[in-house]
């Protein structure tokens, strides 16, 4: 069986019309069921959030077809991403087991879902593997993995178009308090960050002044934990049209970037350990970035913390 797609969405139209288009392109797309959770309003929105909030969902609607089929959930209420996304994910995931997710501006490679479902089959069993993903930054990544391989283990979770299941999903833990703790008293606060590269665990401390209410981050933290793994592409399936300031993305980045998409990403069993070439290139990466530690939180608000 396929795993189903899980889709949220919320006030942009265009973004949601694109992620849509793109995924029923894939070959795999009409065999799919699709889940879509539309968020509410917030309190006093104007008309012309309103007005693009029932656009979305106009857009979801029309795509009979595309799919085998589509559940909607209408929320009456604003419940925000990491709260529609903890939500939706647990209960789509006790009902299958298994389940890939996208957000509203998420476009995927017509090999997305084919890349997805048989990494879910293939390390179904696999505890120590938790999580697969779709995209891959635009490192250099050439000499860090075998040439006879397409895929790699490493530490960090993603959310721009990811997959779980549900023995994994099950062990994370939201409580910020703890993870920061348990890190820090276990030292691990550096492995986390990269030796400093980026600094994810300002992003949990975030969470714990209330300056942010987020999902993503703690994911990471609760993987990463239970030294789990998580799989990835060496080449990326996804783009993510969303870092242009139409979300909480501020300001404006192309860092991460793709000119060309991968149409297919072959998956075969490999040894699960992390790839330490790959560590080291992820370093040099962020490295690169010419910003203050503000923008990059902000930068990455979408991709390691979910939040609109």
């Amino acid at each position: 069986m396929l795993s189903p797609i899980v889709l949220f969405v919320y006030n942009r139209p265009d973004h949601t019309q694109k992620t849509l288009d793109a995924l029923a392109q894939n070959d795999l797309a009409k065999e799919s069921i699709l889940y879509v959770f539309c968020d509410g309003a917030k309190p006093n929105s104007s008309q012309n959030q309103l007005e693009k909030i029932n656009q979305t969902r106009q857009i979801v609607k029309q795509q009979e077809g595309n799919f085998k089929e589509i559940i909607i959930t209408e929320q009456t209420q604003n419940l925000g991403l990491a709260d529609s996304i903890l939500n939706g994910v647990t209960q789509v995931l006790r009902k299958y087991g298994k389940i890939i997710v996208l957000e509203d501006d998420i476009v995927t490679s017509k090999g997305f879902l084919k890349f997805m479902n048989e990494s879910l089959e293939i390390y179904e069993y696999e505890k120590k593997v938790m999580h697969v993903s779709g995209y891959m930054f635009p490192a250099n990544l050439e000499n860090a993995i075998p040439n006879n391989e397409q895929t790699f283990f490493y530490r960090s979770t993603s959310c721009w178009g990811w997959a779980t299941w549900q023995r994994a999903w099950q062990t994370i833990n939201t409580d910020t308090d703890f993870l920061l703790s348990e890190l820090d008293s276990k030292q691990l606060l550096n492995e986390f960050d990269l030796d400093g590269t980026y600094k994810f665990s300002k992003q949990l401390e975030l969470n714990i002044t209330g300056k942010i209410k987020t999902w993503a981050v703690k994911w990471y933290a609760s993987v990463f934990l239970q030294n789990g793994l998580c799989l990835h592409p060496k080449y990326s399936l996804v783009q993510n049209i969303g870092t242009d300031s139409t979300g909480n993305t501020s300001p404006t980045t192309n860092h991460f970037w793709h000119q060309k998409l991968a149409e297919e990403v072959e998956v075969n069993p490999i040894q699960t350990i992390e790839n330490k070439e790959v560590v080291e290139q992820m370093k040099v990466y962020y490295r690169k970035f010419k910003l203050s530690l503000p923008q990059k939180i902000r930068n990455r608000f979408r991709l390691f913390i979910g939040i609109k």
